[in-house]
C-alpha cells in the first residue's frame, strides 16, 4: 500500500552554517568592536548574549536573517524574550522546533479527513503517516497539505509504493 510521512524537520547543518556566518559577520562589524557578545549553538537552541539589550536585538536580527537565507523556516523558530540583568547585560535564546506536536498532528489529520480523501492517517510520535490505495490520491493529499497554512513547516518523506 503506498504511503508517505509528514514531518517537520530542520537541517542542522544549515543552522550551524548560518550561526558560523553570523559570527564571521559580527567579528568584522564596527559597532561590535571591543564589546562582549556570544552566539552559542546547542542541539535545539541558539543562545545569544551581549553587553546590552540593543546589541542582543541586533544579534537576533543577524542570526534570524542568516537562518532565513539558509532556507530555515521561521515557523520552526521560537524566539524568547530577552533577559536583561540589572547591570545591563542581556541574553536571549532562539529555540528550534523539531517534530510535529500532538495538537498540530491532530490538526493535520483532521484537515486531511475533512478533505474527503480516500486515505488513512496515523500519528506516529512526532510525524504523521498517510496510507492510500493510489499514488494519485496521496499526491492530492500532498498538494492540499502544502496549500494549507499550518503552525509548523511540513515536509514529505518516505514516499513508498
Amino acid at each position: 500500500m503506498p504511503s508517505f510521512d509528514i514531518v517537520s524537520q530542520v537541517n542542522t547543518m544549515e543552522v550551524e552554517n548560518a550561526v558560523n556566518q553570523a559570527k564571521k559577520e559580527l567579528a568584522n562589524r564596527f559597532d561590535f568592536k571591543g564589546s562582549k557578545w556570544e552566539i552559542v549553538l546547542e542541539k535545539t537552541e541558539i543562545k545569544l548574549s551581549a553587553d546590552n539589550a540593543f546589541k542582543v536585538t541586533t544579534l537576533n536580527e543577524i542570526v534570524v536573517g542568516k537562518l532565513a537565507k539558509r532556507g530555515i523556516s521561521m515557523k520552526n523558530l521560537e524566539q524568547c524574550d530577552p533577559d536583561i540583568s540589572p547591570l545591563g547585560h542581556a541574553r536571549q535564546s532562539i529555540k528550534l522546533k523539531l517534530g510535529i506536536e500532538t495538537a498540530v498532528a491532530k490538526e493535520i489529520t483532521g484537515f486531511i479527513r475533512d478533505g474527503k480523501f480516500k486515505v488513512t492517517t496515523q500519528i506516529q510520535g512526532d510525524e504523521v503517516r498517510v496510507n492510500g490505495k493510489s499514488r494519485d490520491e496521496l499526491q492530492a493529499v500532498i498538494g492540499a497539505v502544502q496549500a494549507h497554512e499550518f503552525p509548523v513547516a511540513v515536509q514529505f518523506v518516505n514516499f513508498r509504493d
